[in-house]
């Protein structure tokens, strides 16, 4: 049986042959509602389905494109994923970090990790971008328990307290001024919230919750990339905004502020 960091290998070889780039300066993994910065941040060169990928199956969920384009920013090259996997959808852990193994190996020192969540805080209003400055993982689930990972990878036991990396954070900064920090809360999904969950979250330091992002977060760091996460509040959280949840908002609020999104992941990754 072909293990985790193996498949996550053989795709990134697969990848690299396909694209014709040796080794991708920075992955950008695209998050609910996400999928048009793809078309905007730069030219694409290639394009690689999922489908053709060993370990990458199907996205199931609504605002995720699942195929992998290799797009020129500047004189940067960068892996966009259009698409994520979910722990929601039934995956293993090791499936849900598979796009981010697979994009460090294929060269990548860089992860970029975008999401759409629900804000717990009044003045993290819908449309705004927020930079995640640490995060709670809630999901009951950590890709590296199990088998140890194989050489020459480090052991699982990894310090992840600057797991989102404070020198990508001082650049976005850099490139949107108006951009907030707040800590991620990412819980299993794919149930939203309730009002009781929302008090228990922002007792615990919680600015914004989604069902995403923390296991890749993990996943990254353990293989040595810098992180840096950006979410887009595309609701306030259950409780907060007065009526019921729902993920096609999610979608558009997405759609809805593409520009600025798009021009903050140009300007991070041309700062590089």
């Amino acid at each position: 049986m072909t293990g985790p960091y193996e498949l996550a290998t053989r795709d990134a070889r697969t990848l690299q042959e396909r694209t014709r780039v040796e080794a991708h300066d920075a992955a950008i993994v695209l998050g609910s509602g996400w999928t048009p910065v793809a078309d905007a941040l730069g030219n694409t060169a290639s394009q690689v389905p999922f489908t053709d990928l060993d370990g990458f199956p199907p996205p199931t969920v609504v605002g995720h494109a699942g195929s992998v384009r290799s797009v020129a920013v500047g004189d940067r090259r960068v892996l966009v994923f259009a698409g994520r996997v979910h722990l929601y959808e039934g995956h293993d852990p090791s499936t849900v970090v598979h796009a981010v193994r697979t994009a460090v190996f294929a060269g990548c020192s860089v992860v970029i990790l975008t999401n759409a969540a629900g804000s717990l805080r009044t003045d993290f209003g819908v449309g705004q971008p927020v930079v995640i400055a640490d995060q709670i993982n809630l999901t009951g689930r950590n890709p590296l328990a199990g088998p140890p990972p194989p050489e020459p990878h480090r052991g699982r036991f990894v310090d992840v307290s600057d797991a989102y990396s404070a020198r990508l954070r001082a650049v976005a900064r850099d490139v949107d001024a108006g951009i907030l920090e707040g800590v991620y809360a990412g819980l299993l999904g794919p149930s939203y919230e309730t009002p009781a969950e929302i008090r228990m979250l922002r007792t615990i330091g919680a600015d914004l919750v989604g069902m995403s992002t923390v296991l890749e977060t993990i996943a990254a760091v353990h293989l040595g990339a810098e992180v840096l996460g950006i979410t887009l509040v595309t609701n306030l959280a259950a409780g907060l905004q007065g009526r019921p949840l729902a993920h096609d908002e999610v979608v558009e609020a997405g759609r809805a502020n593409m520009d600025r999104v798009t021009a903050l992941l140009a300007g991070v990754v041309g700062r590089l």
